[in-house]
């Protein structure tokens, strides 16, 4: 993996929190890292095979100039975002220097650093209450509708036995693998949603639900926080879990137990 990097981008936009930095423009300055694979632009030499920095530096000024945000946070951020959208990289990294901050010390610098990155996540999904199927299909709609996240194959859909000994109906379940740009915390935050927008109540542990939507893997990372454990911490010992992850990505290397799916 390659990284293009763009340093000392100018951009006079109205970004800040005091009304006047809404009214007159200031300098703003990016440093832009971008992740991409550049081999096969330096085997053939041909532009169009790789990012082209000059698109990039115009989509950065027309998004900083066409919006007005409070914070450099969310600037740095939706900026990344929309490099990692628009173009094919893995990640990119955006700093926003505001030289001209409103201060009144004097300073060097004030910056902000944010980063996205393009992951493949999958997905268990589970039902036994209602029309089940027509419940896993309008979750895979609203989970591909989420900007930033791509369904890319979806299981067949298996009858499984209840998991857990509190839930008394047979489940209907899936996995979807996705390619995602939201950080962790947000896509648990949308899948959440999407199950309470699908009439989950959460009362009974394992108990029967409409729907339930676990984030088995995110890309190669572990994480281990509060209501958030990737890989899925109990994922290997499900078979309504295994048999679909197997269909759908039997390569897939759990960075846990270093194993492909398919050996499991």
């Amino acid at each position: 993996m390659s990284a293009i990097s763009v340093k000392g981008l100018k951009v006079e936009a109205r970004h800040g929190v005091l009304p006047e930095e809404k009214i007159n423009p200031q300098p703003f300055v990016f440093d832009i890292d971008m992740d991409c694979d550049t081999y096969a632009a330096a085997a053939s030499d041909d532009v169009l095979k790789t990012v082209n920095y000059a698109e990039v530096c115009q989509a950065v000024t027309d998004f900083c100039m066409g919006n007005t945000f409070d914070l450099i946070e969310t600037l740095a951020y939706k900026t990344a975002f929309l490099l990692v959208e628009k173009f094919p990289l893995t990640a990119a990294d955006v700093t926003v220097h505001k030289p001209q901050a409103p201060v009144g010390l004097p300073f060097d610098d004030i910056s902000v650093t944010a980063r996205v990155e393009r992951n493949t996540v999958i997905l268990s999904l589970g039902s036994s209450e209602g029309d089940k199927k027509a419940t896993l299909d309008g979750a895979i709609a609203e989970l591909d509708k989420l900007r930033g996240v791509t369904v890319l194959k979806v299981s067949d859909y298996i009858e499984t036995a209840p998991y857990g000994g509190a839930a008394n109906n047979t489940f209907l379940n899936c996995a979807v693998r996705a390619e995602c740009l939201l950080p962790p915390r947000e896509l648990l935050n949308s899948t959440h949603k999407i199950e309470s927008d699908f009439g989950r109540v959460r009362t009974k542990r394992w108990g029967d639900r409409t729907l339930d939507i676990d984030i088995v893997f995110f890309g190669n990372k572990v994480i281990v926080e509060e209501g958030l454990c990737v890989p899925h911490p109990d994922y290997s010992n499900r078979d309504f879990v295994i048999i679909p992850v197997k269909q759908i990505a039997p390569d897939f290397v759990c960075p846990i137990m270093r194993k492909r799916m398919s050996d499991l």
